[in-house]
């Protein structure tokens, strides 16, 4: 069984974007993903055990990113293939309140899926995403407990480093500054959707959480500290490198 849920592409494909479902079990998943009624969907679904369904073909649009831009594209269905991954994520935490862990299988899956994607559409590394990237007023998926580092080691994605052990906070929501319209800038320089308005305010304070959520994971609280700075920074100048070197 295939979705029925998609149309014809507008943009050629330029992004990947990775999802969690957020429900119970991978049949609650797979059944939502193809019923006409839910109108969404995605072109593979990954399971625990590392199984994948290909539930729409590459070439058409799916529809899993919703509201959302990422490069100043906003039909991000478009032009992104959309891969979710089994996964209560916050929806279905743990009896402890935890976020449930990804097994090795699959993560080696969406590994392996991705690095095919990638090279059947040349994605740039910049344009791997979670769904919180390109949605950060409203999404929170893969969350902060995906393995976004060892994706990059892997070759899916951009990863900073280790972070500096400053962590000074230079911007809190409210603030206005000239630094921050630069912050701003090199937030849209990444692809975020962000407008340059100089103010920490709620739409900025959205995005930080996403970039923290995926760089700086065991804090997620929309301040602009050192930490973050210095994660801007080296995401720009991978961006600016792997670009030059394709």
């Amino acid at each position: 069984m295939s979705s029925p849920n998609f149309n014809d592409r507008k943009l050629p494909i330029s992004i990947l974007v990775l999802h969690y479902t957020g429900m119970e079990s991978a049949d609650a998943a797979y059944d939502r993903l193809c019923d006409p009624a839910a109108e969404v969907s995605a072109h593979y679904l990954v399971r625990e055990d590392g199984r994948v369904d290909n539930l729409v073909e590459e070439d058409k649009r799916a529809w899993h990113a919703g509201v959302g831009s990422w490069n100043g594209i906003t039909d991000v269905n478009s032009a992104s293939i959309g891969i979710e991954i089994v996964n209560g994520g916050h929806n279905v935490p743990l009896e402890d309140g935890s976020l449930p862990p990804y097994p090795d299988a699959q993560i080696l899956s969406v590994i392996r899926l991705s690095k095919e994607i990638i090279a059947r559409h040349d994605i740039q590394p910049r344009n791997i995403v979670g769904h919180s990237d390109i949605a950060p007023e409203r999404k929170e998926d893969p969350g902060e407990h995906f393995p976004w580092a060892g994706l990059a080691a892997a070759g899916v994605g951009l990863w900073p480093g280790e972070l500096l052990e400053d962590e000074r906070v230079l911007f809190e929501l409210g603030d206005r500054d000239r630094g921050i319209s630069i912050l701003q800038r090199g937030l849209a320089d990444l692809g975020y959707g962000i407008s340059v308005s100089g103010q920490l305010d709620d739409q900025t304070q959205a995005v930080i959480r996403a970039l923290q959520r995926r760089y700086r994971p065991l804090r997620i609280d929309g301040v602009i500290d050192m930490q973050i700075l210095e994660v801007i920074k080296r995401l720009s100048e991978l961006s600016r490198t792997t670009v030059s070197a394709a």
